[in-house]
């Protein structure tokens, strides 16, 4: 269900993101189909094979490849998966937990839009992707900006006439990475910020 109400969002219907103490805010998918201010931030760091988990509709891997970088999109998302596709990029259909191609052997993995959130545990995501990725590899995180609280809420979208699930999903600010970073085996953190938006990278 989270994925048919996602991919509803895709296409254009009304579509929100339901919190567990009562909040609604909409899910404004449409924003993640063209390339957005900032993107660049990213992009320009990416030399080498690259893995784009939670690519969505797949804008950053279809960027990759118009640059001749090799990259891979992950989305649980099939609709999301198909417009990567006719966009030109390649990608799979797949949770970033389960088997993916390439283990251990990525330059650099993307959590861009916030991703580092997926699961709502960034410990075990990081962990994860530390496996992804080759040594002396890069994880390019978005994230929240400094002094934004940390924090795990529980979740759904719910559409006019559909409900999803209830999943997890962390915020994580720039502020947390060092301490997020250091316990998950990363050595080094970089931060900075471009088009309003906040980036780390991870080594």
């Amino acid at each position: 269900m989270i994925g048919q109400l996602y991919e509803r969002s895709l296409a254009g219907a009304a579509v929100e993101i339901e919190y567990a103490d009562g909040r609604t805010a909409p899910l404004d998918s449409a924003r993640w189909l063209t390339p957005i201010d900032g993107d660049e931030a990213m992009l320009a760091r990416c030399d080498g094979p690259t893995l784009d988990v939670g690519s969505g509709p797949g804008r950053l891997t279809v960027a990759l490849a118009r640059r001749g970088v090799p990259a891979l999109g992950v989305d649980v998302a099939p609709y999301a998966v198909h417009l990567t596709r006719r966009a030109g990029g390649r990608a799979i259909c797949r949770n970033v937990f389960e088997r993916l191609p390439g283990h251990g052997r990525w330059a650099t993995a993307l959590l861009a839009d916030g991703n580092i959130g997926i699961g709502g545990d960034p410990d075990a995501l990081l962990r994860r992707v530390r496996e992804l990725v080759r040594p002396g590899g890069e994880v390019i995180a978005e994230v929240e900006p400094p002094g934004t609280a940390g924090r795990v809420e529980r979740v759904r979208l719910r559409g006019r006439e559909l409900a999803g699930a209830w999943f997890g999903w962390a915020t994580v600010s720039v502020s947390d990475l060092g301490t997020l970073a250091w316990r998950n085996g990363f050595a080094c953190v970089d931060s900075w910020k471009e088009a309003g938006r906040w980036f780390a990278s991870l080594r």
